[in-house]
């Protein structure tokens, strides 16, 4: 993104340039796997990806159910997303792997009680 701005009366345009994805999204060893997440927050790319994509959530769904963000950084999200597509993606399918796996090889807790229950 180019910002150009006037610098006061003498009239000269200056150019430059801001990383404004860099402002909202980052990427810190130990928080969310590393993932790319909201700056300060733990709200993952990948979450805003599925509420919007798969939920079928508005930017501004996700901003009433998350206020501590604002609509930049959902922007900055999706457009973070739209840049590492393919990346994002296989992190969504993987989590779902590891879903499924956890779902098959764990009993839930009231599974658990109602098949002691039954069992007596």
């Amino acid at each position: 993104m180019v910002i150009i701005s006037k610098l006061g009366c003498l009239g000269k345009t200056t150019m430059s340039t801001v990383a404004v994805i860099k402002e909202h999204i980052e990427m810190t060893e130990g928080v969310c796997g590393r993932k790319p997440r909201i700056s300060g927050h733990r709200i993952t790319v990948q979450n805003i990806v599925v509420w919007h994509e798969q939920m079928g959530m508005s930017p501004d769904e996700i901003l009433l159910h998350y206020p501590s963000i604002n609509l930049s950084d959902i922007y900055a999200a999706l457009a973070y997303y739209y840049d590492h597509r393919e990346e994002i993606r296989k992190q969504i399918e993987d989590d779902e792997i590891f879903a499924l796996e956890m779902k098959k090889s764990t009993i839930s807790l009231v599974q658990q009680k109602l098949k002691n229950q039954y069992a007596r």
